[in-house]
């Protein structure tokens, strides 16, 4: 029904959220590039009557990192993860020109599912930490703020990004971790201000700019 009313006009378009961003586009006319690659649809509109499937996460993964003047360029990432937002992250981090990408999760054929899409991806056991200049927990430990992972990051040296797509709560254990360790630390608030902004403009045609007074009263929504 959502469909239709996007289709005859009566919304510009919606957003999509896990764990809708796959089954989601059965219901569509076309993909953009971005949907194809990841096949991940965040963002749904309409042109020429066909009802389109984009994906904003990518651009919103890489406004982040660039927001904070991290160069990927022929780095190492670690993905803790393969669900959700992952196949977007791996498009962004290409994007970024990043050299070597590892991923790890608990059921392992779903990290090597992952390879259907991307050719340049490293699978290493749940539990296996690979070197890395950025590391990124993709998973869902972490939204209770007792989570922790299982996993052995306290030697893993420094100047390093650690990155949660986690923004609530603010600083997970992972990111409390990444801090304690003389490391970088960034949560995905940014990421999901970056990829509502370029789902806005498409519905609207309208370039949106925030500061500091806006970030300020969305940390505390």
């Amino acid at each position: 029904q959502l469909i239709l009313k996007i289709k005859i006009g009566e919304l510009s378009g919606i957003n999509v959220t896990v764990p809708h961003k796959k089954s989601i586009i059965t219901y569509l006319d076309e993909l953009s590039p971005e949907a194809k690659i990841t096949k991940s649809v965040n963002t749904i509109f309409c042109i020429n009557n066909k009802v389109i499937g984009h994906n904003t996460d990518i651009e919103g993964f890489k406004k982040s990192i660039q927001n904070i003047n991290f160069n990927l360029k022929n780095k190492k990432a670690l993905i803790l993860g393969a669900g959700g937002v992952v196949s977007s992250i791996i498009a962004g981090l290409n994007d970024l020109k990043i050299s070597k990408i590892t991923v790890t999760n608990r059921t392992k054929s779903k990290a090597e599912d992952l390879k259907n899409l991307f050719d340049n991806l490293k699978i290493i056991e749940w539990g296996g930490i690979s070197d890395f200049d950025i590391i990124i927990n993709a998973t869902s430990i972490g939204l209770n703020k007792n989570d922790k992972l299982d996993l052995n990051l306290s030697d893993v040296g420094k100047n390093k990004l650690f990155y949660d797509v986690i923004y609530n709560p603010k600083q997970t254990n992972f990111l409390e971790l990444g801090k304690n360790t003389g490391n970088m630390i960034e949560n995905g608030k940014m990421m999901f201000i970056f990829q509502a902004l370029a789902s806005f403009k498409i519905w609207h045609g309208i370039s949106t700019k925030i500061n500091k007074d806006v970030i300020k009263l969305l940390d505390n929504d």
